[in-house]
């Protein structure tokens, strides 16, 4: 009877494991992909809530996109001149199409996020985007959306489509396009062009998909601190928006003067440097990091000054252990000049464009304002050449840090033009005095200052003076 018992006993165990592993054989795999979601957005397949707005694969729209080269639209094949951010490039052009040779490009349809103004979630990523794409083309296109060249609300843009080519036995890609499938752009008329289908195929793609700046994450690239994180362009074209605030911005370091440094920043856009004046004061830990031909990432806050009449950034930022302070960039850097005619230091205009959101119509709209050079030079190293010293006039005051100080009343091409120095040594430390210059003719390069009503350049060495004549 035991024996009995006991061989039951095993034969059950026997059946329950065969049972078990009959189980786990016949076990579906764990469904990931629940492609086979039913029109109520449940999976037939595991019964999962499923979010059907998702693509489960990716279109790549600009595959799709083919030039035309036997439309009726106006093509150009170009150069790039200057690279501006992710929805402007500056292209070579022959002079049939524009009478500078340059057509600068608004890309149609894309609206990508500031890099060359107050930075903004993805801007950065968006500028390097476009560069590397047009960089690394064997041809570029630029495209009209209809049978003529079209101008911007600037009067000074060509609203084009772009297309490149990335290697020789490839076909163009259209780079508008790309850039919003990628999500690194907001619309803009993306419906109302000739490719406005497509271009909201590819927006909506990127908005399901969360990319970029559909994601709801915060560029890591954006400084998140209490300061406002800009270019030295925004700051120098909007300065008093921004008097008494906290702000963060990136230059090169190209003269240090009375415990401070300047700090300036080429802007491809419009052909200059923007730069302001850092005052760092008495025992500050961070000069080192602000070595000449130093680029630095500059926080501080931007102050009036009222005995120079001019903008200031004082209270500067610094932690050595903390980067998103006072911090070294790159360096060894080239300390880079404008050279200049007197006509633009005096009379000179600059336009500055400006995006604006209009909120009725929820479109960017470009505003447009004519600007003085001087104005916006300040701070920033210009050179001028073959200016004849009519007039000196000398700081006499011995108790004056300031003592033996010029300045230069000049004339050049019919414009009068100041130059202001330092005091003045030759070789054998002998101070130079108005004789050693009047009557003579100079070339100068010099810091772009403000003193009393005019605007003038100032000297910071004798070396920076040429007597040509």
């Amino acid at each position: 009877m035991k024996k009995s018992l006991k061989l039951l006993s095993i034969l059950l165990v026997i059946c329950l494991v065969l049972a078990f592993v009959a189980a786990c054989d016949n076990q579906e795999e764990p469904c990931t992909s629940h492609v086979d979601a039913n029109s109520d957005g449940i999976c037939d397949k595991c019964g999962a809530k499923v979010d059907t707005d998702v693509p489960s694969e990716p279109v790549d729209y600009v595959y799709q996109l083919k030039l035309d080269m036997n439309s009726s639209t106006k093509k150009q094949e170009v150069t790039v001149k200057n690279y501006v951010d992710g929805d402007t490039t500056h292209f070579n052009v022959p002079k049939s199409v524009s009478e500078t040779g340059v057509l600068k490009a608004r890309y149609l349809a894309i609206n990508t996020p500031e890099s060359t103004g107050k930075i903004e979630d993805y801007g950065h990523t968006a500028s390097r985007f476009t560069k590397e794409k047009l960089k690394s083309a064997v041809s570029i296109i630029v495209e009209s959306d209809d049978n003529k060249w079209n101008i911007d609300s600037t009067g000074s843009r060509f609203l084009v489509w772009v297309w490149y080519k990335p290697a020789a036995d490839a076909e163009y890609r259209n780079l508008n396009l790309e850039i919003l499938q990628e999500g690194l752009a907001i619309a803009s008329n993306t419906a109302n062009n000739r490719y406005g289908t497509i271009c909201t195929k590819a927006l909506d793609q990127a908005k399901k998909l969360k990319l970029y700046v559909f994601s709801g994450v915060a560029d890591p690239e954006v400084y998140r601190g209490e300061a406002i994180e800009i270019t030295l362009k925004e700051l120098r074209t909007n300065i008093e928006d921004y008097k008494d605030k906290v702000v963060a911005f990136e230059g090169n370091s190209i003269r240090f003067y009375n415990n401070g440094v300047y700090l300036q920043d080429y802007d491809e856009e419009t052909d200059m440097y923007y730069g302001i004046y850092c005052y760092y004061g008495f025992s500050f830990g961070g000069v080192s990091v602000l070595a000449l031909g130093n680029r630095v990432r500059m926080v501080g806050s931007v102050q009036y000054y009222e005995t120079g009449g001019t903008y200031q950034v004082t209270d500067i930022k610094y932690d050595p252990f903390d980067d998103s302070t006072l911090s070294v960039v790159s360096r060894c850097n080239p300390i880079g000049s404008k050279e200049i005619d007197a006509a633009t230091f005096t009379d000179g205009k600059v336009r500055v464009e400006k995006e604006v959101l209009n909120e009725e119509t929820g479109e960017v709209e470009v505003q447009v304002e004519d600007r003085d050079f001087a104005e916006l030079a300040m701070n920033t190293l210009v050179e001028m050449k073959n200016l004849k010293i009519v007039g000196v006039s000398t700081t006499t005051n011995e108790d004056s840090s300031s003592y033996g100080a010029m300045t230069f009343t000049c004339q050049v091409d019919g414009k009068t033009v100041k130059v202001r120095t330092v005091p003045l040594y030759d070789d054998a430390g002998n101070l130079l005095t108005k004789e050693d210059f009047l009557g003579k003719t100079i070339n100068v390069k010099g810091i772009v200052d403000f003193f009393g009503d005019d605007y003038q350049i100032k000297v910071f060495s004798v070396g920076n003076i040429t007597v040509v004549e």
